[in-house]
């Protein structure tokens, strides 16, 4: 009688082992993410955290989320990384070869149509959320937003990631037309590491590229470098 009381129980921790299993070994490996890209007179600021989580692990704490696209042309990806690298490895093979065709350097607006091609034809499938950014000769600085879905708008300042949430009070507050290059730099630094603090899928270091006519210029905040909002 012992044994056979005891055999439920068995078969009730042998099935409960599988549990032990981490959930984030089968979730999608995710930029949940905070990007971020202003205008400024003659070309853009554009920036992002650095962490890739897997469910609630992260996977990787220094992910460069700043994607060049062509020489004055960038990308911030948010949503699955693989979604959004796949996008955007395609979307560089087409704009490099447009530019090949035009014997000149591509538009920033024809790179923004070609991500906005791509995410609404496969908007079923993918989930990506993309800022594209940079400078071309005939409408300087610009800032297009491609969000879930695959709409498009231009915008002068836009953030996207699952920390945007958290931050569109502060650009509210802080953000100003006609910012100078080192205004939206710091903007776009104190702004990321706000939603840092506040969004558990958002950390590590902070990226900032700005794109203008003389090329492209790429600096890194570490972790003791950033902005502090918090006392604790």
């Amino acid at each position: 009688m012992a044994a056979a009381t005891m055999m439920p129980y068995f078969g009730q921790q042998m099935s409960s082992k599988t549990e032990l299993v981490p959930d984030w070994t089968s979730q999608e490996v995710s930029t949940g993410t905070t990007i971020m890209a202003v205008e400024y007179d003659g070309g853009v600021v554009i920036g992002a955290d650095s962490r890739t989580t897997t469910g609630a692990y992260i996977a990787n704490r220094v992910t460069d989320k700043l994607t060049p696209i062509h020489d004055r042309i960038f990308c911030c990806r948010s949503g699955s990384a693989a979604d959004t690298q796949a996008i955007a490895d395609v979307v560089t093979y087409q704009l490099g070869f447009h530019s090949i065709e035009l014997d000149e350097p591509p538009l920033v607006e024809t790179a923004a149509n070609l991500f906005r091609a791509s995410c609404y034809k496969y908007r079923e499938e993918l989930t990506a959320g993309i800022l594209v950014a940079g400078w071309d000769r005939r409408k300087g600085g610009q800032v297009y937003c491609v969000p879930i879905g695959g709409m498009l708008v231009r915008q002068p300042v836009s953030v996207g990631g699952s920390g945007s949430s958290y931050i569109y009070g502060f650009m509210d507050s802080n953000y100003k037309l006609s910012m100078t290059k080192d205004q939206c730099l710091e903007l776009t630094a104190s702004a990321l590491s706000l939603a840092m603090e506040r969004d558990g899928s958002s950390g590590g270091v902070v990226r900032l590229a700005s794109i203008s006519e003389e090329g492209v210029e790429r600096r890194v905040l570490l972790g003791d470098q950033l902005p502090k909002f918090s006392t604790h």
